[in-house]
């Protein structure tokens, strides 16, 4: 019997997320390759490398580095690790670099950001969503810097087994087990959607706040004030969530809170895309969910008036 010829995978933003993932499936043994625009001199020269509280110090070189995705071979497995900010250009770069029949893994923050890339992804294409529960942010070009965590869950979202329950689970399972074989823990879930929801009890809160009140988590935790707001705008991404189909129990809200407490101080995504003057994902993070909840009744004015406040924020710093 013939062995299956191993997946070739293709890293489509090779940021703190895709540099991360990238490097622990390359030294797994995996065939990948890093699609960069601004690092690409760095990553070719100097490498990938990791400083994980977890992994230890690793590094990757020499990298297989492209700066055009023209230069780049077809891909089985495809990690979109880009900010949702910049997904209407990911369409083309995603059908340039995809091998038949291939699987596409969006690796972002925030609800229905499949969406926006299916209408415009050829129709054999599978799309799955993946949520990385991982605390990391890269320090330089190249360096990756992982505090907690790295657990991520994949989910289908759409293409041509949406009707073939066996195929799907399938497809989920097939790359599950290959962040497994990377040492990194995996799980498929069921409802894409409802997990996404899940994500929000964490990001709608600390994201946001992490701008609006210069606080990483230990700050952010210390003060009595902090501590009651973050704890109502997760209650209110759980009422928006229920609002919309999708039940989360209470308790989880609390999980996230007391976990979060005993973090290594922790400066979120978003603090540093404010920092480095990028746009805030505050579409996908605030204004769906908002707009979701709404649409079912279900109005959520703390988090409103935080996506206001970060908004305002974000015009100023661009």
């Amino acid at each position: 019997m013939t062995q299956a010829t191993p997946p070739r995978i293709g890293i489509i933003g090779t940021g703190a997320i895709g540099g991360f993932y990238g490097l622990m499936l390359a030294r797994a043994g995996f065939d990948v390759h890093f699609l960069l625009r601004s690092e690409y001199a760095a990553v070719n020269d100097r490498g990938l490398h990791l400083n994980s509280v977890v992994h230890g110090a690793l590094s990757l070189h020499p990298v297989q580095a492209y700066a055009r995705a023209s230069d780049m071979p077809p891909c089985d497995w495809l990690l979109v690790g880009t900010k949702t900010t910049g997904n209407l250009e990911l369409a083309p770069i995603i059908a340039q670099v995809a091998a038949p029949d291939a699987k596409v893994v969006v690796l972002q923050n925030g609800l229905d950001v499949e969406d926006s890339l299916r209408e415009h992804l050829p129709g054999s294409l599978h799309l799955l969503g993946g949520l990385c529960y991982i605390c990391v942010h890269r320090s330089a070009p190249g360096v990756v810097e992982h505090q907690a965590l790295g657990r991520i869950n994949l989910g289908y979202h759409s293409g041509s087994a949406i009707n073939d329950d066996l195929r799907r689970q399938g497809i989920v399972e097939e790359g599950a087990a290959l962040f497994r074989q990377a040492g990194i823990d995996s799980q498929a879930m069921a409802n894409l959607h409802q997990a996404r929801w899940h994500k929000l009890v964490w990001n709608v809160p600390y994201n946001g706040l992490s701008v609006l009140l210069g606080a990483g988590t230990t700050a952010l935790m210390a003060d009595e004030s902090s501590r009651e707001l973050i704890q109502a705008l997760m209650a209110e991404v759980v009422l928006g969530a229920q609002a919309c189909g999708h039940e989360i129990a209470e308790s989880y809200a609390e999980q996230m809170f007391t976990m979060t407490e005993s973090l290594t101080d922790y400066w979120p995504s978003m603090y540093h895309d404010h920092l480095h003057k990028r746009p805030l994902e505050l579409a996908a993070i605030y204004a769906r969910p908002l707009a979701a909840a709404k649409a079912a009744g279900c109005e959520l004015p703390r988090m409103q008036a935080l996506y206001q406040a970060l908004s305002f924020i974000d015009r100023r710093n661009a």
